[in-house]
């Protein structure tokens, strides 16, 4: 990504429009069961299955419950499904035998310090999630996720991801967000066309 294309990219993320997953009772992404099927079609050697949650996203590793491993998405919003696909793609192999890969989180409300180590970590899941959602023919907006606490500084925060996106972009993704990357353009580029008015006429 050239530095025209990054501040192309940082303008569209930058911008006022609705976004679903800041829709209390929207109703659910209609695309939502097919990243389901897909994520779990595409990893199925990783023994970890995307579940749609309620409430809070959680990674749940293999327990007495289940035999498999659960990546927890809230609400059903596509992007959250992208979000917490992106930190399992991130973590490695003795991280995802730990709920929540055995990080602590600090929620909503923090102060200026707590905020900048919260969006220090989040750069590269986010960078990733990113390219998930351009991959999914998607506009991706930054979460700071602070709505209750310091003033984020949002524009700063986003500039950063788009810089970690364009080092993903010319020195590679961690292998399993390539194969999700590759998995989520060969089915929503190819549903988009489907769906076209006319892409059944011969």
């Amino acid at each position: 990504m050239n530095s025209q294309s990054s501040q192309s990219a940082l303008n569209n993320t930058l911008e006022n429009e609705p976004a679903y997953a800041h829709k209390p009772g929207s109703e659910r992404d209609k695309d939502v069961p097919t990243l389901i099927s897909l994520f779990n079609s595409t990893f199925e050697d990783f023994n970890t299955r995307l579940v749609l949650g309620d409430d809070e996203p959680i990674y749940i590793p293999v327990g007495k419950d289940k035999s498999y491993h659960q990546i927890v998405f809230a609400h059903g919003f596509f992007s959250s499904a992208l979000h917490e696909i992106a930190h399992w793609c991130i973590a490695g192999e003795k991280r995802r035998l730990l709920e929540d890969y055995g990080y602590w989180y600090c929620p909503d409300g923090r102060n200026e310090t707590q905020q900048a180590d919260f969006e220090k970590v989040e750069i590269k899941p986010q960078a990733i999630e990113w390219a998930f959602t351009e991959a999914a023919g998607r506009k991706f907006q930054v979460s700071t996720d602070n709505l209750n606490g310091a003033e984020p500084d949002r524009e700063g925060f986003t500039k950063n991801v788009a810089a970690q996106l364009a080092l993903y972009k010319a020195d590679g993704f961690p292998p399993r967000a390539e194969r999700f990357i590759n998995a989520l353009e060969n089915t929503f580029c190819k549903k988009k066309h489907d769906d076209a008015p006319g892409a059944d006429a011969a």
